[in-house]
């Protein structure tokens, strides 16, 4: 029982350690996406968005990442990030990005985010349990 407790316990600690990472990267994201610095602006229209959609771009992506910051709606956060990542994936692939380098980013992101809300959900856990009858 010790043992699973601590198992358990750090897990959770790993996966708020995970999932601190990838909301601060977020959290990061979205400071560029409002404050709109040179980069972020010849990026967006590099990849053939107009700069208005930069704020509303970074809006969905802060709701994203406080719902996926909040222990109660962690799972419906991890599943729109994984929408608002594919989206980033779908922006690569027209722009011919290299492929493991640029355009899979977002994968390699979303797998991160997913493992560390695993971690410390124990719903989530339990969800993919396999039963055994």
């Amino acid at each position: 029982m010790v043992a699973q407790r601590n198992r358990t316990k750090a897990q959770l600690v790993w996966g708020w350690i995970i999932s601190g990472i990838i909301i601060l990267f977020c959290l990061f994201d979205v400071l560029g996406k409002f404050m709109k610095p040179e980069a972020v602006v010849k990026g967006t229209i590099a990849m053939g968005y107009p700069e208005s959609t930069i704020t509303p771009i970074g809006a969905i992506l802060l709701i994203c990442t406080l719902l996926y910051a909040i222990p109660s709606t962690s799972l419906l956060g991890a599943v729109l990030l994984t929408g608002y990542l594919g989206g980033a994936v779908a922006s690569n692939l027209r722009m011919e990005a290299p492929l493991f380098s640029q355009t899979l980013v977002p994968v390699y992101f979303g797998i991160v985010a997913w493992i560390g809300v695993y971690l410390r959900s124990k719903r989530l856990r339990r969800l993919l349990q396999r039963n055994e009858a």
